[in-house]
């Protein structure tokens, strides 16, 4: 027996659609540093914008707001989240206890190593960076560090699924906007090709001294945002 879609079905999906769009828009301008830290979220201009309504913008700020691309304050509004010192650390905490426990949990698994086909996706990864730098003698552009970004997620992700732990893989997945915002922050500090070694050195790292050396590599990438 075949059903219809009634209008109020189609209304919705409609209007899930629109957040979908303009979240998407504004979290592509987030990362891409069009819309700096800081920036204020403003419902009237961004619904004018987009031709949508406010209660459109305003679950498409929400969305925003469970990545933590974006803070919401009383009195403020709606703001692009800025990293200082103390969320920078807090950020990189979690990252520490989600992916070291990730890799000791995996070195677990697989009696004391890790087996290449665990490496394999995290090695693509790293190929990946590096592919999708345009190598221009200006170094990469915006394009290009975003795709460097996306990758640089995927090799992270990686590891932390070789654990096979359901929960950790969970909230490591439910930070991913944030730490492709962490990342679009320390561009200033590496090249792509200087970001690609680094990781391939951590593989060799991981193998040579386990979670130990995703500590010092996390903590690394901490310092270079806090000094």
């Amino acid at each position: 027996m075949r059903t219809s879609t009634t209008e109020p079905d189609r209304g919705a999906a409609a209007a899930a659609t629109a957040v979908e769009r303009v979240a998407g828009d504004l979290r592509d301008e987030i990362l891409s540093g069009a819309l700096a830290p800081g920036t204020p979220l403003r419902e009237e201009s961004v619904a004018a914008r987009h031709g949508v309504s406010r209660h459109t913008i305003r679950a498409a700020f929400q969305r925003l707001v469970n990545e933590r691309l974006a803070t919401a304050e009383p009195y403020r509004g709606v703001r692009v989240t800025e990293f200082d010192e103390a969320q920078i650390t807090a950020l990189q905490q979690l990252r520490a206890a989600l992916e070291i426990e990730a890799v000791r949990i995996a070195f677990e698994r697989f009696g004391g190593t890790l087996p290449e086909h665990v490496l394999v996706p995290a090695r693509a990864a790293a190929d990946a960076m590096e592919t999708a730098a345009d190598g221009g003698p200006g170094g990469a552009t915006d394009a290009a560090w975003r795709a460097v970004e996306r990758h640089h997620a995927e090799f992270h992700a990686a590891l932390v699924a070789a654990s096979a732990s359901p929960r950790i893989i969970e909230a490591h997945t439910a930070i991913g906007g944030e730490l492709l915002l962490f990342v679009a922050h320390i561009r200033r500090h590496y090249t792509v090709a200087e970001l690609v070694e680094e990781h391939r050195r951590l593989l060799g790292d991981l193998l040579a001294r386990g979670p130990e050396a995703m500590r010092d590599h996390l903590e690394n990438s901490t310092r270079l945002l806090v000094d």
